[in-house]
């Protein structure tokens, strides 16, 4: 008997969704529990699993439908028998697909890579609104590697985000078809993966390599330079580096020289050409260029193309400082009750929380409570308008390998200072993995950057719009100070805020930073609010 397979219950918000994968197909067994489908809402992603174990018997929903709330995707069937089928129709089928399967690997010239498993495409993600495209920053396989389902296959990286694409099942890729730097739009083919390949049925390495070098210079482009047959990537090095082809040695197939033999050779400096030149002198040109004076020591240079990421933060950099009219106003903090403070309550600190008690949790209050007072630092512009934020929404930059990213602590008026170091810590974290999502790094009313961390002593932060002000923490140095009459050493950070002077005016700049220097210097007055 049949059983209907239904969508989940959608939360009240979100009135439909729509089929991101089946990780099932047709005449496919499944176990309970196990998952048959994602149905991708505009907030979440949500799982179907199978209520029972037997047969996928028909998908009524196929990817891309748009589906309601508990709305019929599909029907599971029963079973099929282990031994002789008694005539059901899907268990023929089942028959036949074995059948077939077994045919394609008897005839090697019909077989793919595969061993014979179901071919899925892998597709880009679903982007956002607000993106366009991503570049296929790597792949973390390659053709014929054994991959289990739910491995990371490839990273996208947009300008925003970098999202991972998973293997649907245990197979290998049989073909890549985005090579590492190709611009990718949202669903786009990345490669063809196939169910149960890899091992022992998988291509050997030097072929994969070799439809790797073959898929990034495009088909039968092979040229022969010399004695070597060179791989259009592995040409394109050879150009680059001004190597002798000939000095170097091909693995691939047949010799063929592919991209890793020649980086191989420029690490280890064997295939660099004579100083004597065997070709004959020819025009002015070559003899002007033989009679330049020769460099000693190699000066290497690598050309590499920008990060989506990267060129998104030049781009609204440049933008802030064309569009804004910034000004910078600095000013001395005493860190000295804030260390004391931290110093005392630590160890009591982590114990409770489980998480270190640092400085940026007091930063984060102090100015959430600044904010309150001067609601102008807090707003932001809107073409002719300005729009008055009612809540403190702070972003705190995190450096990551790929670029700066600022996810953002929603409400942090409200948030206790354990949960602001718990939520920096956990945003740092997923920055460097990349896993941050796009809803966390926007709407900030206001961010904050520590480029003390690194060592800076003073710098002049850069505005991160629609935002009209950033606060720039620097380094802990102890420095003699005028206290009471007397010379003492103290611990002193320079304190910088950049503000929109469209929107801000001096006096309120100042004033806004002079506050957080009160508050920091006496703690105390963050608990009594005044």
């Amino acid at each position: 008997m049949a059983t209907e397979i239904k969508a989940p219950t959608f939360p009240e918000s979100v009135a439909e969704g729509s089929v991101a994968a089946w990780h099932k197909k047709p005449g496919d067994s499944v176990e309970r529990d196990e998952l048959l489908v994602e149905i991708e809402t505009d907030k979440v992603v949500l799982e179907v699993v199978a209520t029972e174990a037997g047969t996928l018997a028909e998908v009524t929903a196929e990817e891309g439908d748009t589906v309601e709330s508990e709305q019929v995707l599909g029907r599971l069937g029963e079973a099929a028998a282990s031994g002789d089928g008694e005539g059901e129709s899907k268990g023929d089928d089942s028959a036949k697909a074995e059948s077939k399967a077994d045919d394609a690997g008897d005839d090697g010239a019909e077989a793919k890579p595969a061993a014979g498993g179901a071919q899925h495409d892998v597709k880009a993600p679903t982007f956002p609104e607000s993106i366009q495209e991503g570049t296929v920053a790597s792949w973390n396989k390659q053709v014929g590697e054994a991959v289990k389902r739910d491995e990371v296959l490839a990273e996208i990286e947009t300008d925003k985000v970098v999202l991972e694409v998973v293997a649907p099942a245990d197979g290998a890729l049989s073909e890549i078809k985005a090579e590492e730097g190709s611009q990718v739009e949202s669903e786009a083919v990345l490669a063809v993966f196939a169910e149960g390949a890899g091992g022992e049925d998988a291509p050997s390495e030097d072929s994969g390599k070799a439809a790797q070098a073959d898929q990034a210079g495009g088909d039968d482009k092979d040229e022969k330079v010399g004695d070597k047959i060179l791989a259009p990537a592995a040409r394109k090095l050879v150009a680059e580096h001004d190597l002798d082809a000939n000095k170097i040695e091909g693995t691939g197939k047949g010799g063929r020289v592919l991209k890793e033999d020649v980086q191989k050779a420029v690490k280890d400096g064997s295939a660099k050409k004579s100083a004597k030149s065997d070709q004959p002198a020819g025009d002015g040109a070559k003899a002007a260029a033989a009679a330049a004076p020769a460099v000693e020591g190699e000066r290497p240079e690598k050309r590499v193309p920008m990060t989506r990421l990267r060129r998104t933060i030049a781009k609204r950099l440049v933008e802030a400082q064309q569009t804004a009219a910034m000004l910078t106003t600095y000013n001395e903090v005493d860190m000295g009750a804030v260390m004391d403070l931290r110093a005392q309550y630590k160890d009591t600190f982590l114990k409770a929380h489980d998480t270190k008690l640092g400085f940026m949790g007091f930063f984060v209050k102090a100015a959430s409570e600044a904010l309150k007072r001067f609601p102008d630092v807090n707003a932001s512009i809107d073409g002719s308008d300005i729009v008055y934020h009612g809540y403190q929404d702070i972003g705190v930059a995190v450096s990551t390998d790929r670029g700066l990213v600022v996810p953002v602590l929603r409400d942090t008026d409200s948030m206790k200072i354990a949960d602001v170091e718990k939520g920096i810590v956990d945003f740092g974290k997923r920055a460097r993995d990349g896993k941050l999502g796009i809803d966390e790094m926007q709407g900030g009313t206001f961010t904050i950057t520590n480029g003390g961390i690194f060592g800076s002593l003073l710098s002049t932060p850069i505005l991160n719009p629609p935002q009209t002000a950033i606060l720039g923490m620097h380094k802990i140095q102890e420095r003699p100070m005028a206290v009471n009459g007397k010379v003492e050493v103290r611990p002193m950070m320079y304190l910088a805020v950049s503000y929109d002077h469209r929107m801000i005016d001096g006096k309120d700049a100042v004033q806004f930073l002079v506050t957080i220097k009160e508050l920091l210097e006496d703690p105390a007055r963050l608990l009594l609010d005044v």
